[in-house]
């Protein structure tokens, strides 16, 4: 048996016809930039989320981008970034001219660590940038209130948490701004790269759009130097056939996630997920701990298991921020955690049978 990290064949399988049908309608109109699909998939993922406003873009890093940009990010400027997260959140504060400050996250969900944001503060932040990592909801509320003291906007990475939930709210409306990245494998994923902004406000929702679109709000007046960015009408259309389909899908990774830690539960060695109090965490990816874990990973990859490993290297020891001077040692729990973290395959339409096989290869591997 092989069993896939992600199997996006299954997922277009179920939804081919659909999409077909929708594409059709695309080029028999040839409105590819803009035009009803866009406005219609902006209108129903706000309505998903449970904000007032959503711009489509053209990928999740622009999302982010224009989302600090938005807040007022400026060059110069300071935005406390987790160290556990992929690159581009701290790459979208870089792209501005701003500096990425990283904290630790805490050691139960590896999510940013309120008690790091709190230390971190300093006159320069501009922006504190929680992200939901693997599908789960970060202490935004908690994180909030810090903010609210010190005067400093909150800007959510949501890039793997569409559908989520928490205490506090939806996933994408709990902040004053949230971004989000629809790269195909993502819970709710393109044919391509895309990405969204999510807000409350107007302002900030106009702001976004202005700048996605070369500065300008109408052709050819131009207010302020933008970028081309902008969710392209097929994108659109694809996306809106797969949100309907999300919270059914988002249910069957949590029913998947339930399945691994209960197949898990007396498994010496490993460590599993959990999601906080309060939250309906969504599961795009499930990240267990474990000794030894190149080993491991190598010996599930010999038995047909696409595991994976999200992320390898803090942000504060890779190559593109060496310059910062953060050696081993700055942020212990995530080092500590990135050589033990291993994300099992999960997506929608696993079976019961491929889960039984990927926990029966990771016991071999574990004795």
């Amino acid at each position: 048996m092989r069993v896939p990290l992600v199997d996006l064949t299954a997922q277009n399988a179920e939804i081919g016809d659909d999409i077909r049908r929708t594409l059709d309608d695309i080029f028999a109109n040839a409105a590819f930039i803009g035009g009803p699909a866009v406005s219609a998939f902006e209108e129903e993922y706000a309505d998903l989320v449970g904000a007032a406003y959503c711009v489509g873009v053209g990928n999740g890093t622009d999302a982010l981008e224009l989302a600090f940009r938005a807040v007022g990010v400026t060059r110069d400027g300071e935005v406390l970034v987790p160290v556990n997260t992929f690159i581009a959140t701290a790459e979208a504060v870089s792209r501005i001219g701003a500096r990425p400050v990283f904290v630790d996250v805490d050691p139960q969900h590896l999510l940013m660590d309120p008690d790091a944001v709190a230390a971190a503060l300093t006159p320069r932040t501009q922006a504190i940038a929680p992200v939901h990592l693997f599908g789960q909801v970060a202490p935004v509320g908690t994180i909030l209130s810090i903010a609210g003291r010190a005067g400093v906007p909150v800007v959510e990475d949501a890039a793997q948490a569409q559908g989520a939930e928490s205490a506090d709210g939806r996933a994408g409306s709990l902040a004053a701004v949230s971004a989000t990245s629809f790269y195909p494998g993502k819970n709710l994923g393109a044919a391509g790269d895309a990405g969204a902004v999510t807000t409350d406000d107007p302002g900030i929702a106009r702001t976004v759009r202005v700048i996605s679109s070369h500065g300008s709000e109408q052709k050819y007046l131009h207010e302020r130097i933008g970028l081309n960015s902008r969710l392209d009408a097929v994108q659109a259309a694809v996306l809106r056939v797969k949100l309907r389909l999300l919270p059914e899908w988002n249910e069957r990774r949590r029913a998947a996630a339930a399945r691994y830690t209960e197949l898990l539960r007396s498994v010496a060695g490993v460590v599993t997920p959990f999601s906080a109090p309060g939250n309906a965490d969504v599961w795009h990816l499930y990240v267990i701990q474990v000794e030894e874990r190149d080993r491991v990973l190598a010996e599930l990859h010999d038995a047909g298991v696409g595991a994976g490993v999200h992320y390898p290297t803090p942000l504060h020891l890779t190559e593109a921020y060496a310059s910062d001077g953060l050696g081993a040692g700055a942020f212990p729990v995530a080092e500590a955690a990135a050589d033990r973290i291993l994300s099992l395959p999960i997506y929608p339409h696993i079976t019961a049978e491929q889960q039984e096989y990927v926990v029966e290869k990771l016991m071999g591997a574990l004795r």
